[in-house]
């Protein structure tokens, strides 16, 4: 593979001096900005052989980086090994960020190429503002990676299906008045979505473009009087059709948009999310269009779940925590009586997921790690690296499911039998850390980054820290992580720091500890924001924990929780067996009712 690798780069090489290219940026996006993309648009993972999810490639004439956060430092560097491409780990000391190294790199007068369509405009303007003093030109025109792919996969066609109102809770005609009262209030006559989540939601729309996430490929143009979807039409049945066509949504092929755009008039102004509409689209906007900046109003709107949204996902996390409480038993009860692997175990997880009325598929690529392969924050289990369950270790599973109630995302570390006292003090750490953060009161006004110390204190008293960020937004059978809200200790333009923890939003909450060659440890509920008391003081906010299955206790150190510690831990056990005990076999709800007991 590795030879692979370095093939496909100098025929990338080749076409990049035929276009008198100095450097070529490979993002790891599609032409919606979106997180994980479907198997057409994975041209970084290609080009470089890195498979994670996140990551930005660039070429040039004689040096290849692939440059990642912390998340995939361990996978970046196996995977990247051999090719010639070196890793840059984002956020460690010296380690240039993109923006540097062009700088470093590119020559005066020199030319920067990148698919225009895989670049978000704020990004493609921040290159061109920073490399301007040397009079770099952009050519954002050509997909070179294609040329290079020549058994490229087709772009998905997947149906479309509808997401009745008993699960969305509002219908999209209501959504629709919302956007535009939103569009008139900024003085925009036109809105374009291109964020493929956004317009799901708008639509009441769902669809398998993307692996695992539930989405559609298509583009939407927000009208006063009407709705133009861009879609491969095959897509949509006569049912589906007829909905959105009665609720004003008219049809156009998948890429017209690039043309349909060119036709805004002088006296229009079209809203657009710079952060989220990429630089081809926005390019071909006519320069007489006046463009108002702003974020996508639906970022709120969606993320602010309504209360069918919440009391549908509290039956989901219910399902969710059943299918997992079944594998914590199965797993339990029958170490070394048979084989079980990583693959075995993930797998066994998805059979009790299917067992659940309403269940669709996973929400994300499933991780289940053994011991020193947990601590690779995203590790993947693969044939070749699969290993067998031993006691006296601990296994890590991250996982979801998708629901038509909605989606989940849920970690629990379980212990394989007695494990030393360093693994209970290390697993002890992280539950109350996840513990603490999903105690919280704050006062309305407080973002993420306000309240992520309460998760990250018993870490960093012991000069301990973990390299990803304690929680994310989750999407309403969406993307698994959406914005804008989140937990982390530092600021992020754009992403939590921009919005206010709001009533309804769900947020996970996800310390973890991961010990390189030995361990990994990661513990994750699921949060609603939920208003409390007003008083003079203010208006109090508070965390419900929707996630139910247990904290394993076989890997606590009850000495090291305090009183307050003790009693939430004890109250959520309480409620775990309330919530699940009813759908458990009689043996199950035995098992579930000693690994809830008080401690």
């Amino acid at each position: 593979m590795n030879e692979v690798i370095r093939e496909r780069i100098s025929k990338l090489r080749a076409l990049m001096a035929e276009k008198g290219m100095d450097a070529y940026i490979i993002p790891s996006a599609d032409n919606h900005q979106s997180e994980y993309v479907g198997e057409f648009f994975k041209a970084r993972a290609f080009m470089t052989g890195f498979t994670g999810s996140a990551g930005t490639a660039v070429i040039t004439k004689d040096k290849a980086g692939l440059w990642t956060d912390g998340r995939y430092f361990i996978q970046a560097e196996l995977q990247l090994d051999g090719t010639g491409v070196e890793l840059f780990r984002m956020g460690n000391p010296g380690v240039p960020s993109v923006l540097e190294f062009l700088e470093a790199e590119m020559p005066r007068d020199g030319k920067l190429g990148f698919d225009g369509r895989l670049i978000g405009l704020q990004e493609g303007e921040g290159y061109i503002k920073q490399l301007s003093h040397k009079n770099v030109a952009v050519d954002y025109a050509f997909d070179l990676v294609d040329t290079v792919w020549e058994e490229r996969p087709a772009l998905s066609l997947e149906p479309v299906f509808m997401l009745e109102e008993k699960y969305s809770g509002e219908s999209r005609v209501s959504k629709f008045e919302r956007v535009r009262k939103a569009m008139r209030e900024a003085g925009a006559s036109r809105h374009i979505l291109t964020t493929l989540d956004d317009t799901a939601w708008l639509l009441n729309i769902r669809g398998n473009d993307v692996m695992y996430s539930p989405l559609v490929l298509c583009y939407a143009v927000v009208e006063l009087d009407k709705l133009c979807l861009f879609i491969e039409e095959s897509k949509l049945d006569s049912e589906v059709r007829g909905a959105l066509s009665k609720d004003g949504v008219e049809f156009r092929p998948y890429n017209d948009i690039y043309e349909y755009v060119k036709g805004f008039r002088a006296d229009e102004a079209v809203l657009i999310d710079p952060v989220r509409i990429n630089y081809a689209l926005y390019k071909n906007i006519p320069a007489h269009t006046k463009k108002i900046e702003k974020e996508n109003p639906t970022i709120l709107f969606k993320a602010m779940k309504n209360p069918v949204e919440l009391a549908n996902i509290e039956q989901a996390h219910i399902k969710d925590g059943v299918a997992f409480t079944k594998l914590m038993y199965w797993l339990k009860t029958n170490l070394g009586k048979m084989k079980i692997t990583e693959i075995s175990a993930a797998e066994k997880l998805e059979e009790f997921r299917k067992q659940q009325e309403g269940y669709l598929w996973q929400s994300f690529a499933p991780i289940c790690a053994f011991r020193e392969h947990a601590a690779i924050v995203h590790y993947s289990a693969t044939p070749e690296s699969d290993v067998e369950f031993e006691e006296g270790h601990f296994v890590l599973m991250d996982t979801g499911g998708n629901y038509f109630e909605g989606s989940t995302d849920i970690t629990r570390t379980v212990a394989l039998g007695e494990v030393s006292e360093e693994l209970k003090h290390h697993f002890t750490t992280v539950a109350r850390g996840m513990m603490n953060l999903a105690r919280a009161k704050f006062l309305y006004g407080c973002k993420g980054y306000n309240l992520d110390i309460l998760a990250r204190e018993p870490f960093w008293s012991l000069d301990l820290d973990f390299k990803h960020g304690t929680g994310h937004g989750v999407g309403y059978l969406l993307n698994i992580h959406e914005g804008p809200a989140g937990f982390r200790w530092y600021m992020m333009p754009g992403r939590n720091e921009s919005h206010n923890l709001e009533e309804g939003m769900v947020i996970t909450d996800e310390p973890g500890l991961y010990i390189a060659g030995s361990h990994g440890i990661r513990l994750e509920n699921e949060l609603v924001v939920r208003k409390g008391v007003e008083n003079e003081n203010g208006q109090f906010m508070y965390f419900d924990t929707v996630t139910f299955a247990p904290i394993d206790l076989d890997a606590i150190a009850e000495e090291e929780l305090n009183r307050d510690e003790k009693l939430y831990l004890n109250s959520y056990h309480k409620l775990v067996y309330e919530k699940l005990s009813a759908h458990l076999t009689e043996e199950e709800r035995e098992w579930l009712k000693k690994y809830t007991r008080e401690i």
